[in-house]
């Protein structure tokens, strides 16, 4: 079907590049539209002065072998790198294990907190949260009212800018595991070692050696190889059907305004942004549910300091209420090549929104904001901050506020039913926290779709338990095959049989291999 026409693809990041490669691998004709300068999304790697940093940091594992082969596919295995995962909680001055383990937590907190953290997650068996269909209640009823507060409460909102009571407990079920306090106690004791619904985090993950920014640098470059166009700063104002149900693109350049026709568009901008570009209009319902989808925006402070000053973790959940940074990345850890010898970057993630204080705040302002809070973190002496850098992104997280999928449902009806040669992919494409790997598969499968399969991809990223955790830590020991994915995830339920402990990132709570 789509080898008869030309095919749009909206955006240049890991899904609408990954569109773009099957298409071209079919024949197909292809035109990409990124509205940005940049290649990847999301998933890009900045590069500032000859240090290079993340939206997030990004790491590069999956249970998918069509996303593993594609990786591998694009780069060469002298530039995909194996890394050891380490993240901790940095709380009250103290680093604790992340994903929690119970031990480790307990006597981090001291014995009278521990005692009083057990006692609270005993009751909570006893009188468990009325409604815990919010991220309050579901983390409450398997960890208890204290260590939900100290562990994820201050984190959370941090990330979201609204209560937890909020937020839907949809995301929680996606980032964590099948694990409670309980749980983990009996396991600590060999109780229970032989489940297979209790597993462990991978213990080490792929990686560019020059960022994932690489890996779709790479993959646009020989995308334009093959004749595909790639056009860069093009930002669509109005997908257009015509009588013959064909599509009309008109796009924005800062030189010119362009319009491509397509048999298909497989687009990754903003869920809600597509529905108010397509001409006729929707009806006031569906465009009232398209406005109300929110998002949440990202900026990091990168800021440069002797390689002794940093941690080995790739990246530090900051739970202090008193500071606004949300984490801490070490670039250096991520790969050397990302740093100058004798350095590292420590990328300060803040979770924000366009508009807020600091949002608006001058660059100036918000490194001298970082660099004091990282003082009072008692992580770096200011004396030995050499150099600085500020990076914004915006609509970088979908949120799970109140109603989203309600108002995603609605628009996903209204379009399927009046626009259905335009597919949603990717994470801001379907308003879904999907990591980088979800994206892309989700692009593959919509490939497939237009040359006559009929997956579903909306069931993508609704798996039983967390896509970084595997029996070995080891991406390789879980694969599967794409039959057997596609049936467990159409069979799932999607918010009280997933499980507790990875975030993330973007991936991440922010950026996953996200990203």
């Amino acid at each position: 079907m789509a080898g008869a026409g030309r095919v749009v693809v909206i955006g240049a990041g890991p899904a609408g590049l990954t569109a773009a490669w099957e298409l071209s691998r079919r024949g197909a004709q292809v035109v990409v539209l990124e509205a940005d300068d940049a290649i990847g999304g999301i998933s890009r790697t900045v590069e500032r002065d000859g240090w290079r940093f993340d939206i997030g940091g990004h790491r590069f594992f999956t249970k998918v072998p069509e996303v593993e082969a594609l990786w591998h596919e694009i780069l060469g295995d002298e530039d995909f790198g194996v890394r050891p995962r380490k993240s901790r909680i940095f709380y009250r001055g103290r680093f604790f294990d992340y994903p929690l383990e119970p031990f480790n937590a307990l006597s981090g907190l001291g014995l009278l907190e521990a005692v009083r953290c057990v006692s609270s997650y005993l009751w909570v068996r006893v009188k468990p949260p009325k409604d815990q269909s919010v991220f309050e209640g579901w983390v409450a009823a398997r960890f208890g009212w204290r260590l939900y507060r100290i562990f994820f409460k201050a984190y959370t909102e941090k990330v979201w800018g609204i209560p937890a009571t909020s937020i839907q407990a949809d995301w929680a079920a996606q980032r964590i595991r099948n694990l409670s306090l309980g749980k983990a106690i009996a396991t600590a004791f060999g109780i229970g070692r032989g489940r297979r619904d209790v597993a462990s985090l991978i213990e080490e993950f792929h990686y560019p050696r020059l960022g994932p920014g690489m890996m779709w640098e790479t993959a646009a470059a020989r995308l334009r190889e093959r004749g595909v166009e790639i056009s860069m700063r093009s930002r669509v104002s109005r997908i257009e059907k015509k009588p013959d149900g064909m599509l009309r693109v008109h796009f924005e350049t800062p030189e010119v305004t362009r319009t491509v026709e397509a048999a298909h568009v497989i687009s990754s901008m903003p869920y809600g942004q597509l529905a108010t570009v397509a001409e006729p209009p929707p009806p006031p319902d569906v465009a009232s549910a398209a406005k109300r989808l929110v998002h949440r925006d990202y900026m990091t402070v990168a800021l440069v300091v002797p390689e002794d000053c940093a941690f080995p973790d790739n990246w530090i959940y900051v739970h202090d209420p008193g500071v606004a940074m949300g984490r801490i990345q070490n670039y250096g850890a991520w790969s050397r090549e990302m740093v100058k010898p004798g350095y590292t970057c420590l990328g300060l993630d803040y979770f924000v929104t366009i508009g807020d204080r600091l949002w608006e705040m001058p660059d100036g302002e918000l490194v001298e904001l970082s660099r004091a809070e990282l003082v009072k973190l008692g992580i770096v002496a200011p004396a030995r901050i050499f150099a600085s850098f500020v990076v914004r992104m915006p609509k970088a997280y979908p949120v799970y506020d109140s109603g989203y999928d309600s108002r995603v449902q609605r628009i996903r009806e209204w379009m399927e039913r009046e626009l259905p040669n335009v597919h949603p992919v990717a994470r801001n494409g379907m308003h879904k926290y999907n990591n980088q790997d979800h994206s892309m598969y989700t692009a593959m499968l919509t490939v497939e779709n237009l040359f006559g399969a009929s997956h579903d991809i909306w069931s993508v990223n609704v798996e039983e338990e967390y896509h970084e955790e595997s029996g070995t830590g080891r991406s390789g020991d879980a694969r599967r095959d794409r039959g057997r994915l596609a049936k467990e995830c159409a069979n799932l339920d999607p918010v009280f049989e997933k499980a507790l402990a990875e975030e993330g990132t973007n991936g991440d709570i922010a950026q996953r291999p996200e990203y």
